[in-house]
């Protein structure tokens, strides 16, 4: 019994100053995501390098990395968000990190039942090199919430050439975001949180919202923005249309000049038609008409 005791005693330093040499760090032990959204855990570890065994000093290699939900040691058959010893992971928690240092976790399209406590594990190829933080992070996870446009610039009016940043967020802190960007109802080909709009133009005048890509219940309240084209400058939309327009009107002005100038001819020649008309029928002379029936009566006589 004494034998075993002592055996139990050296097993149990042995772990314990394998531990003092490893760490998992997480920057922030709790935060919150709304439903729909991509949340990133950030992490980083780092593993036993060796240990002493026997008088001699014996390297440690990780050889699997997991992320589990409310389990304390994360071990064992308890199942895993993440096992990098596995084919079968949930693909909507993506692993960003490594077998060195990084253990950052990413949860795509974040669900209620994600509202846990997600702990990191790293499993040497020895025992001593395994560990795992219990502290872990805590994920609170909101739904319904409307996001909401925070302007770089306190204005709403701007001229051209200037510059401003819309910041497309909520009251509940991200990470990263996909989302949809809106201008006057259009969809904009722009995904991430922040919308850069460099330089303005008249042409990104518009009232602006946003929701997250995969909740578009989340759009929100719509953020107006004026921009004034510079003085003694047209915008490319507005000489695009003054240029339309003084096309449309050279034409018109063409095709009315052919159509008057074709009436004007048909006009001329008719009236030629009709005086030529008018000659042949013309009655003879009167005056001729009275001397020819005087020498006809003078013969007579």
């Amino acid at each position: 019994m004494a034998v075993w005791d002592k055996k139990t005693l050296w097993a149990f330093l042995f772990l314990l100053a394998g531990a003092v040499g490893q760490t998992v760090i997480y920057p922030f032990t709790s935060t919150c995501a709304v439903r729909g959204s991509t949340l990133t855990l950030p992490c980083s570890f780092t593993p036993l390098k060796s240990f002493s065994e026997s008088g001699r000093e014996v390297p440690l290699k990780i050889v699997r990395v997991r992320w589990c939900q409310n389990h304390e040691l994360c071990q064992g058959s308890v199942p895993s968000v993440y096992d990098s010893n596995s084919t079968k992971n949930d693909p909507r928690y993506q692993y960003l990190g490594d077998m060195k240092t990084n253990c950052t976790l990413q949860i795509r399209d974040v669900q209620e039942r994600d509202n846990r406590t997600f702990r990191f594990r790293m499993e040497a190829d020895h025992p001593v090199g395994h560990f795992t933080n219990r502290t872990g992070v805590t994920v609170r996870v909101v739904g319904g919430t409307k996001m909401r446009i925070i302007s770089s610039s306190e204005d709403k009016k701007f001229r051209a050439n200037e510059t401003v940043t819309l910041l497309c967020t909520s009251l509940c802190t991200f990470h990263q975001l996909e989302v949809t960007w809106f201008r006057d109802g259009h969809a904009l080909s722009e995904t991430g949180p922040s919308l850069h709009l460099i330089p303005l133009t008249a042409e990104d005048s518009g009232n602006y919202t946003c929701a997250l890509r995969t909740n578009q219940r989340t759009v929100s309240e719509p953020y107006s923005l004026q921009v004034e084209a510079e003085e003694g400058k047209l915008d490319k939309l507005t000489a695009v249309r003054l240029a339309l327009f003084t096309a449309l009107t050279l034409l018109f002005i063409t095709v009315a000049s052919i159509i008057i100038r074709g009436c004007v001819c048909r006009s001329a020649a008719g009236q030629q038609q009709r005086a030529e008309r008018h000659l042949e029928v013309q009655p003879p002379d009167s005056t001729e008409e009275l001397r020819t029936n005087e020498e006809e009566r003078g013969q007579d006589v």
